[in-house]
């Protein structure tokens, strides 16, 4: 599932893979499990999203890898959000056709 010989975002891209194939996962779960939001100090979260993070924290490190993480599984799901340390900013438009275009660049 990963290599040494692969860049981050393959081996983001592996994980992630396996675990939403490999279990009941859902794309958008898989997602918040593997790049949680800072939780622990968050009292704006609803106590089940605060369990939900901290269940996971249990059963993988949090993933510091690529600035932007995209998603989608081509059918239901299309997503996105910043690495945990959100140190680069993102830009999303939803164009007139439904269309959304993101990137972690900020001249987009």
């Amino acid at each position: 599932v990963t290599s040494d010989d692969m860049s981050d975002s393959g081996n983001f891209d592996g994980v992630l893979q396996l675990l939403t194939t490999a279990s009941d996962r859902s794309l958008p779960e898989t997602a918040m499990m593997m790049v949680p939001e800072a939780w622990q100090d968050n009292d704006s979260l609803t106590p089940t999203k605060k369990a939900f993070y901290e269940y996971n924290s249990a059963l993988m490190e949090p993933w510091d890898g690529p600035a932007l993480i995209a998603f989608t599984d081509a059918h239901k799901f299309c997503g996105a959000t910043l690495d945990r340390n959100g140190l680069r900013p993102a830009r999303y438009y939803v164009t007139r056709d439904d269309r959304v275009l993101v990137s972690s660049e900020v001249g987009v």
